[in-house]
């Protein structure tokens, strides 16, 4: 048996390796699971509940919820069987994207997770005459919830969805998932089964995820990156865990011993943050000690053969502190899969030293998502890399100049069918010969390894007319323990400044150890020895930076910027219009000071 449309993937499951825990959610301290037969028949009642509302093929319905859960994927395949277009939102859409997402999508009903997310929908009622319903997954007041959703397939409904099920074609439209990008309205991204279905299958075969493995999830489903790999494990037979509550993270993961999970770099930068935070709370020798650790884990290098002395400290570095890292996430990771943004190469190479592997990826919502990752096979993988282009697709770097550095075009069966109701969109995403201008800078290293260098329509060019890529100097900074948040700038400007956001964990700690008083970030970023310090970060990363792009100016921040308040896209992207907008006077303020450093 194989699978050639999104719904199949649990009939898949079943007929090849039925599992006992296909899909499990955590609520508190229990477990609820769910075999593969229990999601099946759950998929078939989401269905029979549907055309008892009067859906038919090519309605629209929307799924806005703050994580995923096993009710997400029954929603997600049950629409999809008869027909129904799933529409996930991300939750953390701002009220003027959440209405115009119902309203150009021409939704009918919505699903919420729960009441905060139930208050944004009804309050858009007024302006959503379409909009018939919704319904809460979990238990509300006066509202139906997930029981008045669901129906007992009846014999007459199991007829009709073989039916539905077979007039469903792999190049059908299976999904319309809305990208807010950095800059303008949201674009609903038209993805057909086989889009989605053909990067599931070139992805699974590259991955050891089998019926023996355990998975944890805790990204939204919104996100095609998480829904695609979710239905991944699915398709391996690998147990799924969604887990439950956001500040029980690290207990959950603890609990199930996951051998994978996907992740964004913020996950892998925060929990390095935590460590620090709390060895700066234990006696000098352990501080030491972590210090001496974590400095042989940076040192990590792919495909080196490593000295005697080296892997003797590794040795002694894993005995004594490493593996209480991997305790933490459960003693049995085998890969993080880590996307949406880019990861600083050391972190990649520490935590991978640390016996917890990383495997940094590349792609967007319009490629479903994937285009290229970090392989498991020696030799596969390079830090700092996006990886090697998957199977199936074509992938070449258009107009490369003198670094061998382009915008990344691909082909391939992953790529979408278009943008919803914006055929003008459509087209301009394509070249005259039918490759898709992903709009991201890249070049390919050791003959193999995508390298992304930049976005296209971030690159600015100076006042004297130099071109600067500005996430390579970002990245560079975000290499720095005291730097968590960073943009550069540098438009039509004499030189490039930056606006630092500092990480306070890292600052704090570096204050005790210097004797200094603590008293909170936004007086903490006036204190000279902080500013004398952050200065010497900058003028340390910009010795390897031509004179061109080097930083001048900087200002610090005291608040970081979040996707709640406008200034990161879902996926953790920063929207350089609105952060250059909220400080326009701040910069304009560092180029009247003048170049400094």
């Amino acid at each position: 048996m194989d699978f050639r449309r999104l719904f199949d993937i649990l009939p898949y499951q079943q007929a090849r390796f039925p599992q006992a825990v296909a899909l499990a959610y955590r609520a508190g301290q229990q477990w609820e699971t769910y075999s593969t037969n229990d999601c099946i028949n759950e998929v078939n009642r989401v269905s029979a509940g549907l055309l008892q509302l009067g859906l038919k093929r090519g309605d629209k319905v929307a799924i806005l919820a703050q994580g995923g859960s096993p009710r997400w994927v029954f929603l997600d395949f049950g629409m999809q069987q008869i027909g129904v277009v799933p529409v996930p939102i991300h939750a953390t859409a701002s009220r003027e994207e959440l209405a115009y997402i119902l309203q150009e999508a021409e939704v009918l009903y919505c699903i919420v997770s729960d009441q905060q997310q139930l208050e944004r929908v009804m309050s858009l009622q007024p302006k959503l005459s379409q909009l018939k319903g919704y319904f809460s997954m979990q238990p509300l007041s006066d509202v139906p919830g997930w029981a008045q959703l669901l129906a007992e397939p009846s014999s007459r409904h199991m007829e009709a969805f073989q039916g539905l099920r077979a007039a469903i074609h792999e190049d059908d439209l299976a999904t319309i998932i809305y990208t807010s990008g950095t800059t303008g309205e949201p674009k609903g991204v038209m993805l057909s089964h086989k889009n989605i279905v053909s990067n599931i299958k070139a992805t699974m075969a590259l991955l050891p995820a089998d019926y023996s493995k355990r998975a944890i999830s805790f990204l939204p489903l919104s996100h095609i990156f998480e829904r695609m790999v979710a239905y991944t494990y699915l398709a391996a037979g690998t147990s799924l865990y969604f887990a439950g509550e956001p500040d029980k993270l690290m207990e959950t993961i603890r609990d199930t011993h996951p051998h994978y999970f996907t992740a964004v770099p913020r996950f892998l930068e925060k929990a390095h943050d935590e460590i620090m935070a709390r060895v700066s709370r234990r006696s000098r020798f352990v501080r030491g000690l972590v210090r001496w650790a974590v400095a042989i884990g940076e040192k990590y290098r792919e495909r080196v053969r490593f000295g005697p002395a080296y892997r003797i400290q590794l040795f002694w570095a894993n005995l004594l502190v490493f593996r209480v890292w991997r305790r933490q996430l459960g003693g049995k990771v085998e890969g993080v899969f880590v996307g949406a943004a880019a990861l600083q190469p050391r972190l990649a190479r520490l935590f991978s030293a640390a016996g917890i592997p990383i495997f940094e990826g590349y792609g967007l919502t319009e490629t479903s998502p994937v285009i290229a990752f970090n392989r498991f096979e020696p030799g596969g993988s390079r830090f700092g890399s996006a990886g090697i282009p998957i199977p199936g697709l074509e992938l070449k770097i258009d107009k490369p100049d003198n670094e061998e550095e382009g915008e990344i075009l691909v082909k391939g069966p992953n790529v979408m069918m278009g943008y919803y109701k914006r055929e003008t969109e459509t087209k301009a995403a394509f070249t005259s010969d039918g490759w898709f201008k992903t709009g991201d800078v890249g070049r390919i290293v050791h003959k193999r390894f995508l390298e992304i260098t930049g976005r296209k329509k971030d690159i600015f060019k100076t006042s004297s007319g130099k071109y600067v890529a500005p996430q390579e100097i970002e990245n560079r900074l975000k290499a720095s323990p005291f730097i968590e948040q960073c943009l550069a700038i540098g438009f039509q400007r004499p030189f490039v400044t930056a606006l630092v956001l500092p990480n306070f964990e890292a600052l704090r700690q570096w204050c005790a150890e210097q004797n200094i008083h603590w008293t909170a970030p936004p007086y903490m970023i006036h204190n000279h020895k902080v500013i004398h310090l952050m200065d010497e970060e900058v003028n340390r990363i910009n010795e390897d930076l031509p004179n061109f792009k080097r930083i001048r100016n900087l200002q610090l921040l005291s608040e970081g910027w979040t996707a709640e308040t406008g200034e990161l896209t879902p996926t953790l992207k920063a929207r350089r219009e609105v952060i250059f907008e909220k400080y326009r006077i701040t910069i304009e303020t560092l180029y009247e000071q003048g170049a400094r450093l």
